[in-house]
């Protein structure tokens, strides 16, 4: 029986001859001028950076909670001390509360596909105590209301523009969700519960210049987050340990005197080194004391988040991270022991030591002092600032490709914050486009190429897997919102076109000389900022030197396809044609009589005003033979017409 998405194919082949026959390309419609989604002002400039009253919000928080495995609930108190940095005097705040997501009435499940399947194992949510606030000196209980995974705290008196500040106080519990949720919960191991614990207090929404309070709710899609510095404090049973985003502040009350001294020779190594060893896990003298209850106290500063796991069950290594201008941070992993050996989680800490370092060299230093590879199955495949989840039973490859992936989320969103919600393909899209160069890196390539089919149908070359995508009259447009996309879209969508989309712009449109220190200047430009795919476009234009109206048009406002052909040679000249509405720069391979070959560049100006061009080849030889894009770099959906004589 053929497959899917080689009946797919095989509809594309009828398509493409329909295109080609139509000969659906206007160079009026494709170069027209390109209107940007988000308009030029004094907060955002017209070359993509922030403009001179850009403005940002900020959320600082302090947070304390207790994870009780035996109920499997966690209680806490998340006092949030938030800036009004805005123009705007603020009357309401609001809040975002994930775990809303997981009761029997929650939007997402009316969206996600899943409501009867998770039917028996929804949870009622937070359940909120209480709610204060501390505002010009005063403390009162709040007025809120709670609408699905959001929550409005309405203020007594409005808070003050540029730079007003008020406290919030939430005392909150929920009982976790388990497997549910994909993204938090808990899951059995060998020597115990994994707890792998995110987006687990209540968090700020941001308000910004685009659209004041941005209060999509938690379908699915990922999120948009203020930043701020986070102290936070877990409370757990004293056999477990807590591996979380951000500096554990005291190690002298949690850990044993043997694995602080063996933190210390993991700073200094570039070998991975034993914290907490395999035979040591059921080793009541891993621990600092028995009986009763520890308390793990972290911070991070300038996130947008932390998150943290927690069992009985892991094994614990570490090595050095080395970064720019001498500055290091440390390389953690934490595994259960049916998860350690060399083809295996053992590993984990060389990729993860591997993957940082590559994308500090390349695109922006890591921020953090710790990164964090933690093993469950609950999460697994998510990330957070300083810590990802990732599969217990993955194979090296699976490993490798995982932690690169997740802990490159530390650059898109984690730095770079872009509204993961609303275009989510600013973050899977960018850091899986930067994952494909690690994979290259790695060991001299010893996973590479990245072709893993998470993100395409399994196969050789990148251009050729997105066609059936491109020719797929249904598939969204990369623009579309996060929370519109269907499922079977999402990787082939947000993930590998978004990605390809850069490659061909470094590889085939910009080239690597100015496409790399542009990128660079949009990562540092809007670190720890809210970019818009507005500032994106215009920052790569300016930067690059670049009218790429078209490309965004194109390939991100429509899900145009490519044609490009060879429609005949006459002597010394080689007529080609753009035949679809998204051309593409692209190579001309001539063969001459004598047998000899010579390159030709083809800008992608040639098709402003034609949709045929004679192309003259100097030299003197007759020219008996002619391909359009002979290597396969660009996306050209109908190669039968790409070379002459056919």
């Amino acid at each position: 029986m053929m497959s899917p998405f080689r009946l797919l194919a095989a509809g594309v082949l009828l398509a493409v001859s329909f295109a080609a026959s139509a000969e659906t390309y206007d160079p009026r419609e494709t170069f027209a001028p390109f209107a940007y989604p988000q308009p030029v002002n004094a907060y955002r400039a017209g070359s993509g950076v922030p403009g001179p009253m850009y403005w940002q919000n900020r959320a600082d928080y302090d947070l304390t909670a207790t994870l009780d495995p035996v109920k499997n609930t966690l209680v806490g108190t998340a006092t949030i001390h938030y800036t009004n940095n805005s123009p705007d005097a603020l009357d309401v705040l609001w809040l975002q509360l994930d775990e809303n997501r997981f009761r029997a009435d929650a939007r997402g499940n009316f969206t996600a596909g899943n409501q009867t399947k998770r039917a028996d194992r929804h949870t009622d949510g937070y359940r909120i105590a209480t709610v204060t606030l501390t505002q010009d000196g005063h403390t009162s209980q709040a007025r809120y209301v709670i609408s699905d995974t959001r929550m409005q705290v309405r203020l007594p008196q409005p808070l003050a523009a540029h730079g007003g500040k008020v406290t919030l106080t939430i005392a909150y519990r929920y009982d976790l969700p388990g497997d549910f949720g994909g993204r938090t919960g808990f899951a059995p191991s060998r020597n115990g519960t994994i707890y792998e614990m995110a987006q687990w207090y209540p968090r700020m929404c941001v308000y910004d210049d685009l659209r004041g309070w941005d209060t999509a709710p938690y379908l699915n899609s990922e999120f948009y987050l203020e930043y701020g510095d986070i102290d936070y404090a877990i409370t757990v049973p004293s056999d477990m340990i807590v591996a979380g985003s951000g500096e554990l502040v005291n190690p002298d009350d949690v850990l044993t005197a043997t694995q602080r001294e063996r933190l210390a020779k993991a700073r200094k190594s570039d070998a991975t080194v034993m914290i907490r060893t395999p035979a040591e896990v059921t080793d009541p003298a891993s621990r600092p004391k028995r009986g009763g209850t520890l308390t793990w106290k972290f911070r991070m500063k300038n996130t947008r988040d932390v998150a943290f796991g927690a069992s009985t069950a892991y094994v614990w290594d570490a090595a050095r991270i080395n970064l720019p201008e001498g500055r290091t941070a440390l390389a953690m992993s934490v595994y259960p022991v049916e998860s350690a050996g060399r083809a295996s989680w053992s590993r984990s800490t060389e990729y993860l030591k591997a993957a940082v370092e590559h994308f500090s060299d390349r695109w922006y230093p890591y921020p953090y002092p710790v990164a964090v590879n933690e093993a469950g199955s609950a999460a697994s495949g998510m990330e957070y600032p300083g810590i990802v989840f990732d599969p217990m039973d993955a194979s090296p490859k699976e490993l490798h490709m995982v932690t690169a992936h997740e802990i490159g989320h530390t650059w898109f969103p984690m730095i770079v914050g872009s509204n993961e919600r609303r275009d989510a393909w600013m973050d899977e899209g960018f850091n899986t486009f930067i994952d494909v160069y690690e994979a290259d890196a790695f060991n001299h390539g010893e996973f590479a190429p990245k072709r893993d089919g998470e993100y395409a149908p399994k196969g050789g070359n990148p251009v050729d897997e997105i066609l059936p995508l491109l020719a797929d009259p249904d598939a969204p447009s990369l623009l579309m919102g996060a929370d519109m996309v269907k499922e079977t879209y999402r990787h082939p969508a947000t993930y590998f076109k978004a990605a390809l989309g850069l490659v061909l712009l470094r590889e085939e449109i910009i080239g690597p000389e100015r496409f790399d220190p542009a990128f660079r200047k949009y990562i540092a430009t809007w670190a720890y900022k809210h970019p818009s795919p507005s500032d994106f476009f215009r920052l790569m234009e300016s930067e690059a030197g670049e009218d790429l109206g078209w490309f965004w048009r194109g390939w991100y406002a429509n899900n145009w396809q490519v044609d490009l052909a060879v429609t005949g040679i006459d002597g010394a000249t080689v007529t080609v044609a753009n035949l679809d509405r998204l051309p593409m720069p692209a190579t001309l391979r001539v063969t001459f009589d004598d047998k000899t070959t010579r390159d030709i560049r083809i800008p992608v100006e040639t098709w402003q005003q034609h949709t045929r061009f004679d192309v003259y080849v100097p030299g003197g030889k007759r020219v008996v033979a002619a391909t359009i894009d002979p290597d396969h770099r660009v996306p050209d959906h109908d190669r039968t017409n790409n070379t002459w004589p056919r």
